[in-house]
């Protein structure tokens, strides 16, 4: 009877696939946690993911859920996640099919209590210490009287307005206002991005770099003050090549940013105060200085005045100066007396010698005249013989050349019978083949020219009778110049 009864039970059983089974869990899930709280210290987390979604868990001493932030909600936390740290999420238990796993997809995170905050502030704060970011070696100094002074801050509100109100009544100066949220998500990489667009700007170019910056909130709570605990702010104060002050909050307020500046004011009117110094106070210290100048250059030249008349009373009088001087003048013009006599006795001694020996000069000179007369004379007999050689030389050489020169010269062949043709143009015609019928020639004998014109040689002339010829005269190895060519 029992068997039967848990047979009919059995088949009275829905029966589900793992995906329907999946799937009712999931949707059973979802409704019955579709928005909770849940408080726990966040395990495992390692940055966004490349997708932009965030994957960790959230546990407490006996238990572990998974977690997940989506990419759109993750950029709307109003605190990032970070390892260790105790949160309140806010969101929605679901189901992961695939697995049989469920998890909590976080739309809303804060930190669980201040207690939790001040704990992870103090955590950061140690390791931002230990990796130098708040040395004292690393702060600059601050610029005594900038030009220009940035501040970094919202542009609404009692702090900007301070500033600049401060400003005005201690020395003014230009301002530049690079407005950011001081509160709430996003902040503090508004901030950051703040500080390092200042550090940006180029020396000299439209916008002027500013000499000093001024990162300034007013007070609130821890959670309102969190953005200037950003690590980013924290990294962009330390690389600021410009000197930094920070005010945040009230002189009790103390943020990481205080830590890492260059220099940490207690409001942000006392921020200004530092920034730039009191021009009436500078006007009346420059008074004050002028003043103690004039007096000490006063009192300056009535001592050098009294020195130098104590010093001129201790010089001697101008007779006592010149006393030995005089003296000595005197003594040398009585030597410089007798000098001058003496020197003209003995002057007057050399010229009687030098006029006694002048004397005897006319007749040696007589002398020495007529011995270079006579070597005159000699040399002029010589120098006309040696002209008259040389000249017959010349004479007997020339007329030798002459003679090889007639020997040579083609009228001596127009001597004994011979004549030139030239043709129109005066030059020699050396052959018959070179002279065209009817052309004008010129017969060059030896007492003269005659012009001719040349027939077409038609009747060839009778022949002579045969004659002994005479042996013809050894042409010269080299014609004279001008020499025509002969028949």
């Amino acid at each position: 009877m029992s068997n039967l009864f848990d047979a009919d039970s059995a088949g009275n059983l829905v029966e589900f696939t793992v995906s329907e089974l999946s799937g009712s869990i999931k949707r059973t899930v979802e409704d019955r946690f579709d928005r909770i709280r849940l408080r726990g210290e966040i395990s495992g987390y390692r940055g966004p993911h490349s997708s932009g979604h965030a994957y960790f868990s959230l546990k407490d001493e006996r238990s572990r859920i998974d977690a997940v932030v989506w990419r759109g909600a993750f950029s709307k936390l109003a605190i990032k996640p970070e390892e260790g740290m105790e949160v309140i999420a806010t969101g929605k238990v679901t189901t992961f099919p695939g697995a049989s796993k469920y998890q909590i997809v976080i739309e809303e995170m804060e930190p669980a209590g201040a207690g939790a905050l001040m704990a992870l502030l103090e955590e950061r704060r140690k390791r931002l210490a230990a990796e130098g970011l708040f040395a004292e070696a690393a702060k600059k100094p601050l610029p005594f009287m900038p030009r220009v002074v940035g501040v970094v801050t919202s542009p609404t509100g009692a702090v900007i307005r301070d500033i600049l109100h401060r400003i005005a009544d201690r020395f003014p100066v230009h301002v530049i206002v690079w407005p950011v949220k001081v509160q709430g998500e996003g902040s503090g990489d508004e901030v950051a991005n703040a500080i390092r667009g200042f550090n940006a700007l180029a020396p000299g170019g439209p916008i002027a770099q500013p000499d000093v910056l001024i990162v300034a909130r007013g007070g609130g709570s821890l959670e309102d003050l969190w953005g200037f605990n950003d690590e980013a702010v924290v990294r962009a104060a330390f690389e600021s090549d410009i000197p930094l002050i920070s005010a945040v909050g009230h002189e009790t307020d103390w943020t990481l940013i205080d830590h890492a500046a260059d220099y940490r004011a207690p409001t942000p009117t006392g921020a200004a105060e530092r920034a730039v110094p009191v021009k009436a106070e500078l006007v009346a210290d420059q008074a004050r200085t002028a003043a103690r100048l004039s007096s000490a250059m006063s009192r300056l030249m009535d001592f050098r005045r009294q020195t130098l008349t104590g010093l001129a009373r201790g010089l001697p009088s101008l007779d006592q100066l010149l006393a030995l001087p005089r003296r000595r003048f005197d003594e040398a013009a009585l030597r410089l007396t007798r000098a001058l006599e003496l020197n003209t006795i003995n002057k007057r001694r050399q010229f009687e010698r030098s006029s006694s020996g002048l004397s005897a000069m006319p007749r040696r000179l007589e002398m020495m005249i007529s011995r270079d007369r006579e070597q005159v004379a000699v040399l002029a007999r010589r120098s006309d013989t040696a002209i008259a050689a040389h000249f017959r030389g010349l004479r007997t050489s020339l007329s030798g050349q002459q003679r090889v020169l007639n020997s040579l010269s083609y009228k001596n062949v127009l001597a004994r019978g011979f004549a030139v043709i030239r043709d129109g143009d005066n030059r020699p015609v050396p052959r018959a083949a070179g002279l065209a019928p009817g052309a004008a020639v010129e017969i060059e004998f030896a007492d003269g020219r005659v012009s001719a014109v040349t027939g077409d040689g038609s009747a060839a002339p009778a022949e002579p009778e045969a004659r002994p010829r005479k042996k013809a005269a050894p042409k010269p190895t080299k014609k004279p110049p001008e020499q025509g060519s002969l028949f």
